[in-house]
């Protein structure tokens, strides 16, 4: 297996990491959550907001914006359709994942974070979550789609015929 193609399989695999990390929290952390009252919601969503900044997420999330546009680079000259398939993984993901992470799911998480969850009032912690929750949700699957589509396009990538000069 050449170099190249080895770098386009860790970029698939880096993307689908995340991709798989964030589908399982869409369908099935976000709809536990709907069970929690709305301290029980926020204490966990906060628990969550530190546990997920480590090492291994970090080298995931980030490096998966680094690796689809040095695969779309190092593969252009494999054939205009991958490609072009790679520039749309990577625009995916950096801009509808990366992008929308610390555009808007980031700026709602540091709120919470902010949140002092012993001194507020029920009322507080109510108005809290109506605030977070449906648009960090909203994001959220914004998100998820975007770097979904950037796994299958970055998959289709890999299973396009090279250019012929490649085989």
């Amino acid at each position: 297996m050449k170099r190249k193609d080895i770098l386009l399989l860790l970029a698939i695999v880096a993307t689908g990491l995340i991709a798989g990390l964030f589908y399982a929290y869409e369908v099935s952390v976000n709809i536990a959550f709907r069970q929690l009252s709305d301290a029980e919601y926020t204490k966990a969503m906060q628990a969550i907001n530190i546990a997920i900044i480590n090492p291994s997420f970090m080298l995931s999330f980030m490096g998966t914006a680094f690796l689809l546009p040095i695969a779309a680079f190092v593969h252009r000259r494999s054939g205009q359709r991958r490609l072009l398939l790679l520039i749309a993984a990577s625009l995916l993901y950096i801009v509808g994942t990366l992008g929308v992470t610390m555009m808007f799911n980031v700026p709602l998480n540091d709120q919470l974070a902010a949140f002092n969850l012993q001194t507020a009032s029920a009322e507080q912690v109510s108005a809290l979550r109506k605030t977070f929750a449906e648009p960090w949700n909203q994001w959220n699957t914004i998100r998820t789609t975007c770097n979904i589509l950037a796994f299958v396009l970055a998959t289709a990538a890999a299973l396009s015929k090279p250019k012929i000069e490649e085989i």
